[in-house]
């Protein structure tokens, strides 16, 4: 289902500016969408009128070309998965009970809810006849929030709010858990909002990154474009301009190559116009080389890719 905000704003009780002001944007079914930005730049609040949590000062948000305003606030949010934090799971109650907690609501039949329960734990690689009857305390935290994402997806919805989801996780589990995360994505084609304050957390996932600063938006593009061409100074310092192995791992080398006129057979190993740029310089390192020859799917010279002609491009 897309979405589309249309002059949307929020204002809240004695504050003298918007913590969103007057943002218009179209995102398309399926995409894997990313809010980007500081703390208090408006990013969980734009998130939270989707499924409203907090309803707009002015203008629209539509789901699906139907104003969410002219739909009961249920009903919106039994079709919209909600992953927070703190994974928001209820102590007292098995992962079995908390994955089936919508499911039930929407008065399945028990034997349809218990066929779904196993799926979704199998989905993100949880055994059903392992941690069914487990509480959330006996579960890592990785592991509680591989069963937040479940219980999120666990009626269908076509549209996944997640909410810093992996902010209290360590680094290791994250990688872990954004790896599953995109395996999901690719797997079911949800649409995905997600907020995060992390940079290379929202470059590694997102098919398109919206950064905010003071309740506006001042950048939405794909990764590529935010790292390659940064729209402001602000953004240049959030995504670390300096950091050249971040900017190479978006530039390809179909960015950087000097084509040959005419192309021939390549006589030694080459690489492909779609290989990043750090993977290529490292092995222009490993290899103790300065330049490799760029070869199609037939293995035809189109041209030459060289570390001058990299470093050239960086410093542009």
């Amino acid at each position: 289902m897309g979405i589309v905000f249309k002059n949307v704003v929020k204002q809240y009780p004695n504050t003298a500016s918007p913590a969103v002001d007057n943002i218009s944007l179209d995102i398309q079914e399926g995409e894997f969408i990313v809010f980007l930005g500081p703390s208090g730049c408006g990013k969980t609040t734009l998130l939270k009128m989707v499924n409203r949590l907090y309803d707009t000062t002015s203008g629209t948000i539509e789901i699906d070309g139907v104003d969410i305003n002219k739909v009961q606030t249920e009903q919106l949010r039994r079709g919209i998965g909600y992953v927070i934090q703190q994974n928001g799971l209820f102590p007292h109650m098995t992962i079995e009970s908390n994955i089936a907690v919508v499911p039930r609501l929407l008065k399945w039949q028990e034997e349809k809810i218990d066929k779904r329960i196993d799926e979704l734990l199998e989905m993100v690689h949880l055994d059903p006849k392992v941690y069914r009857k487990r509480r959330p305390s006996q579960l890592s935290g990785g592991q509680q929030q591989r069963v937040g994402i479940a219980r999120a997806m666990a009626a269908g919805p076509k549209i996944l709010l997640m909410d810093e989801p992996f902010g209290a996780i360590d680094a290791i589990t994250r990688t872990s858990l954004q790896d599953e995360l995109h395996r999901i994505q690719r797997l079911l084609k949800k649409t995905i909002l997600f907020v995060t304050h992390d940079v290379n957390e929202a470059l590694r996932l997102a098919d398109r990154i919206i950064i905010m600063q003071a309740g506006k938006v001042v950048q939405f593009a794909t990764p590529h474009e935010i790292v390659t061409n940064p729209a402001n100074d602000f953004i240049r310092q959030l995504i670390g301009e300096k950091d050249v192995f971040r900017k190479m791992g978006f530039m390809r080398v179909e960015d950087v190559y000097v084509s040959a006129e005419y192309a021939v057979a390549a006589t030694v190993e080459g690489v492909s116009l779609e290989d990043d740029l750090k993977q290529v310089f490292n092995r222009m390192v490993d290899a103790q080389v300065r330049e490799y020859p760029v070869v199609d799917a037939n293995n035809r010279q189109l041209g030459t890719v060289t570390m001058d002609r990299i470093l050239t491009k960086l410093g542009d």
